[in-house]
């Protein structure tokens, strides 16, 4: 799903990828993992714009499209911010050594709230999309927001929050940090009860809305409204799901550090706000 995601569609990129070294490719596959791990805040039209960025367009549809892609940038702003400030409040927590949770969860609400209007503000873009794109296009561009979907489920619900397996975030983290056996074994152990699933936060609202975005996007005429009640569903539940998952994991290993661990962390937190797609200069 990693590859799907990052994988231009065009043969000509398609051919050059396959040049690429295995190194090469493992860090773009991490790269994305880690991307999924902390931006949420953009739901399925997040998954749309990344999937624009390796369609392998022709050089004739790329300036229009790209145009489009400006405008989901756009008015995903809000939603963005709201994120934006919800990772400095957990930086700003991790470097003091004491996250403060009521703030944090404060902020995640506003993600979900903020992620929940954007599908009525990209109604036109969306459209706009769907008609610039020839139907193999958007067969493509509807498989690779699939398999940026199945990123994001696979290291926000799948993978268990305190697993120390490679790959994962607390062993990115202790490559990061230099954590000690010790440290991994409390972290484990800080994460290792489940959050119990609730309406609020299953993961078939994400699921529903893929399905029904995949029928209506690939048909000839499309009508974005039709999808107002599932999009909104999934996109409040991308943020919420995944902004508390998140702070729960920075709240779990914060205690954990060290000082110097805890600055290093902070740093690395902070050089998230300027990820690709979440940055407000895209």
């Amino acid at each position: 799903a990693t590859a799907a995601a990052a994988a231009p569609s065009s043969a000509a990129a398609a051919g050059s990828a396959q040049g690429a070294t295995a190194a090469d490719d493992e860090a773009v596959n991490e790269d994305l993992r880690d991307y999924h791990r902390h931006h949420h805040h953009g739901g399925m039209t997040m998954f749309i714009s990344m999937a624009i960025d390796t369609l392998g367009l022709d050089p004739a549809k790329k300036a229009p499209i790209e145009k489009i892609q400006s405008d989901l940038h756009t008015k995903m702003a809000p939603a963005r911010d709201a994120e934006r400030d919800l990772l400095s409040t957990l930086a700003d927590g991790i470097a003091a050594g004491k996250i403060d949770t009521a703030k944090v969860d404060a902020a995640v609400a506003k993600v979900a709230t903020a992620s929940a209007a954007i599908h009525t503000a990209t109604l036109d873009a969306m459209t706009q999309l769907h008609d610039a794109l020839a139907p193999a296009e958007r067969a493509a561009l509807v498989d690779k927001v699939k398999a940026h979907a199945d990123v994001w489920r696979k290291v926000n619900v799948d993978e268990k929050a305190g697993s120390s397996e490679k790959g994962g975030h607390v062993a990115k983290l202790t490559a990061l940090l230099g954590l000690t056996p010790d440290q991994v074994g409390k972290i484990t152990t800080a994460l290792s009860a489940d959050v119990p699933v609730t309406p609020q936060t299953d993961p078939k609202a994400v699921d529903a809305h893929i399905q029904a975005f995949a029928t209506a996007f690939v048909a000839d005429k499309f009508d974005p409204k039709s999808l107002a009640t599932t999009a909104t569903a999934a996109a409040g539940h991308t943020a919420r799901h995944g902004g508390a998952r998140l702070a729960r994991f920075y709240e779990a290993i914060t205690p954990v550090l060290t000082p110097d661990q805890r600055t290093k962390l902070a740093v690395h937190l902070r050089e998230r706000l300027d990820d690709q797609h979440a940055s407000s200069a895209k």
